[in-house]
C-alpha cells in the first residue's frame, strides 16, 4: 500500500482498513442518512443521502451508455466523499471494493469481509421480506424481480428505510439485497485485465460499463447485479450504501487504465446522447451536479491528483 500525496484524500481498499476505520466510515454514512435534505429533485427524498440517490435517479438516463459515463460518475463520487467529510465530520479513506479478489477466492463472493455484520454492511436480503409494489412496470423501471431477494435484516443498514425506487419508482422500502454468486465471473482478475487491455478509451468504456451496449455483463452491471435489489436497478442503486464502493473501485480501473499511456490521461470520446442527434462527447461537455456541486467540464476530472479531485489510490 502506498502512501497518498500531503493535500490529497486517500481511497483505500475495504479490507485494508482497520475496523476502527471501517466504523468510522459507516458512521458517516449514517449520519448523511439522518441529516435533512437540502434541495431534492424529488420531494420524497427525505435525507442528504435520498437526495444523492434522487438525483441519480433523475439523471440517470444522460449518464450511461455514453461518453460521459466514467467522469460523470468520477465527479458525483467526489461530491459524495466531500458532503461525508464537510457535513459528518469524516476524515478517514474512502473506500473502494476490489470485488476481483473475493471473485478470484473459490470460497465465493459470499466470503468477502465486506458483508460482515459487525465490521462491514451486513448481508443479503432475508426471502421473504419483501415484495415489489404490484402493477409496477418492470421493463420501464429495469426492475429484474429475481434480484429482489428480501430485505436486509443484520449490519449496520438492518431495516434501512428508503423513500426512492425501485427504478424510477418512489415507494417507500426496506433497503433490499440480493447476492448473485454466478457474477464473479465478470469480475474476476480476468475479467479486469481483459478491460484493461482495451486499446481505446470507447473500447475500454464499452468493456467496463456492459449492458445494455454489450450482449452480455462486464465490471459495471456485473457489480450491480452481483449485490442485487436496489442495486441492481439503473435508476435508483445509489440507495445501495455498497453503490460508492462499487463505482470508487470502477473509477479505479479507469485510472489505472489512464495511467498506462501518458495520451489517455486527457482521452475521451463516444456520443454525448443516446438519441439522436448524435455528438460526440469532448473535454469541454459540461457534468451536470445541480445542488450537489459546481457542474464542471469533463476536463476537469480527468485527472484525480489535481483539483478539484484531489485524491489517489492506495
Amino acid at each position: 500500500m502506498g502512501n497518498a500525496r500531503s493535500c490529497f484524500n486517500e481511497r483505500n481498499g475495504k479490507r485494508t482498513l482497520t475496523n476502527t476505520e471501517k466504523k468510522s466510515y459507516i458512521d458517516a454514512v449514517k449520519c448523511l442518512m439522518e441529516r435533512p435534505a437540502q434541495k431534492p429533485v424529488f420531494p420524497e427524498a427525505q435525507s442528504r443521502f435520498d437526495e444523492f440517490q434522487a438525483y441519480h435517479m433523475y439523471i440517470a438516463d444522460k449518464v450511461h451508455t455514453v461518453g460521459q459515463f466514467l467522469p460523470w460518475h468520477r465527479h458525483y463520487l467526489r461530491r459524495y466523499e466531500l458532503a461525508l467529510q464537510t457535513e459528518c465530520g469524516y476524515k478517514g479513506a474512502a473506500p473502494y471494493w476490489d470485488w476481483a479478489q473475493d471473485s478470484d477466492d473459490g470460497a465465493g463472493l459470499h466470503t468477502s469481509p465486506v458483508w460482515d455484520p459487525k465490521t462491514g454492511f451486513g448481508g443479503s436480503g432475508v426471502p421473504g421480506t419483501y415484495s415489489l409494489p404490484a402493477g409496477a412496470n418492470f421493463t420501464t423501471n429495469r426492475i429484474f424481480p429475481e434480484s429482489f431477494i428480501g430485505c436486509v435484516q443484520d449490519g449496520p443498514f438492518a431495516n434501512h428505510i428508503l423513500h426512492l425506487g425501485p427504478g424510477q419508482l418512489r415507494t417507500t422500502h426496506c433497503l433490499v439485497r440480493g447476492l448473485n454468486e454466478t457474477t464473479k465471473l465478470f469480475l474476476n482478475s480476468k475479467a479486469v485485465a481483459r478491460t484493461q487491455s482495451q486499446p481505446t478509451f470507447e473500447q475500454f468504456r464499452i468493456e467496463l460499463e456492459g449492458e445494455p451496449i454489450t450482449t452480455d455483463h462486464r465490471q459495471h452491471d456485473g457489480g450491480h447485479d452481483m449485490i442485487g435489489g436496489d442495486m441492481s436497478n439503473f435508476y435508483s442503486s445509489p440507495g445501495e450504501p455498497l453503490f460508492y464502493l462499487h463505482h470508487a473501485n470502477l473509477d479505479r480501473i479507469w485510472w489505472q487504465w489512464q495511467q498506462m499511456l501518458p495520451s489517455r490521461l486527457y482521452e475521451i470520446s463516444g456520443r454525448s446522447t443516446t438519441t439522436p442527434p448524435f455528438k460526440n462527447v469532448t473535454l469541454d461537455f459540461i457534468l451536470q451536479m445541480d445542488n450537489l456541486g459546481p457542474s464542471i467540464p469533463i476536463r476537469d476530472v480527468m485527472d484525480i491528483h489535481s483539483a478539484p479531485n484531489c485524491y489517489t489510490y492506495v
